[in-house]
């Protein structure tokens, strides 16, 4: 078909390379094809209240390098179920599917290029349902998305958590303390894990695997008894005890998105830990240093293979696909195949085998429990 006026948003949280998806949709679709490329700001709330911006190639020319998104993002603004305040203070929600799908037709756009993680992208298979011509982009720095190997955002995030790492390992040695590092993952670990794997980290908490304290405790003993007075552990946010439940700062019903906010596992293991051994501890947070800053060139790299498949995919009318990445080939992936999966860390896979076969421990026991440090 003939692509004249695309249309791209950026929704949920946001992570580095999506400039890069950006650039090369826009650099795609108008070098490659000749369309206009229409950016739809702040998400689906762009489409909700009509507010965009035409993109060009001399406007997105100098933004490969940037973290975050030119457009904006939001993770609240589901069209389907518009969560707000009233004046009363009280929370209500409504419909603008529809008129975001009017606002569509007035833009006069071939496609809509949805940049997101799973709940984007669910979003954009429900357009696509009623009839809206839709491309998915898989953006996610927790990697948890299915059908593809990697999503862009993830390797920088992995790499500001490792560099975090590598330094409470000197202030760590340093203080002979445990140094309890806090990241992002909500339902899956796969951050802290590669993250703990490359930066040294002697116990590595998901949430897949539920933790036993006193294993936990058993490492730090461990090191202290081969001389090695001090540890460091990284938790996923999403990491829980056994029997417990994930901790949360703020409940889902007081909140715009309607989900919990989770946070304060670092802190609480920190306080389990002070209460069982002799060391001090200490919890840093990383927060959301992860999800800014410059992209790495793998990140760049991916945003970019991506954005250019996502455009020939709309060339070639194939809407109600996600372009993914699979071995070293972008392909294409049927949304409505994702909708609602979440891919986890599965528990005997070679990344968990990798780090326990180093000595790291995961807080559970394992059947040949060896003596590494």
């Amino acid at each position: 078909m003939s692509l004249k006026r695309v249309g791209i948003l950026t929704g949920g949280g946001d992570c580095s390379g999506l400039n890069a998806v950006i650039r090369a949709v826009t650099r795609s679709a108008i070098i490659s094809y000749g369309a206009e490329v229409i950016g739809i700001e702040e998400g689906f709330e762009g489409l909700i209240f009509d507010r965009h911006r035409e993109l060009t190639v001399t406007g997105t020319r100098d933004i490969l390098p940037l973290g975050g998104t030119i457009l904006g993002t939001t993770n609240k603004g589901d069209p389907f179920e518009y969560r707000q305040f009233n004046k009363d203070g009280h929370l209500t929600t409504q419909d603008y599917s529809q008129q975001s799908i009017e606002n569509f037709r007035r833009l006069g756009l071939d496609c809509l290029f949805v940049v997101g993680g799973d709940g984007t992208l669910q979003l954009g298979y429900k357009f696509f349902e009623r009839g809206v011509p839709v491309i998915g982009i898989p953006k996610t720095i927790d990697n948890d998305l299915m059908g593809t190997d990697y999503t862009f955002g993830y390797q920088t995030a992995v790499q500001v958590a490792c560099d975090a790492l590598d330094r409470l390992q000197t202030t760590g040695e340093s203080h002979q303390r445990v140094m309890v590092l806090e990241v992002m993952g909500r339902d899956t670990g796969w951050i802290a894990l590669e993250a703990g794997i490359s930066g040294g980290a002697h116990v590595i908490l998901i949430p897949e695997i539920p933790y036993d304290l006193e294993q936990v405790l058993e490492k730090i003993r461990l090191r202290q008894e081969g001389g090695s007075p001090f540890s460091v552990i990284v938790v996923a946010e999403g990491a829980k005890e056994t029997g417990k439940e994930a901790i949360t700062s703020e409940a889902a019903s007081t909140r715009l998105q309607g989900v919990a906010q989770l946070g304060g596992v670092g802190n609480y293991i920190a306080k389990q830990l002070s209460d069982h051994i002799d060391l001090e501890v200490r919890c840093t947070v990383l927060g959301h240093t992860q999800r800014g800053g410059t992209p790495l060139s793998f990140d760049r790299v991916l945003g970019t293979r991506l954005g250019i498949h996502a455009v020939e995919a709309a060339a070639e009318g194939k809407f109600g696909n996600m372009v993914a990445l699979q071995a070293r080939d972008i392909v294409l992936v049927p949304l409505e195949s994702l909708a609602g999966l979440v891919r986890q860390v599965p528990p005997d896979s070679q990344l968990i085998h990798t780090a326990e076969s180093i000595g790291i421990s995961l807080g559970r026991r394992r059947a040949a429990d060896g003596k590494g440090q």
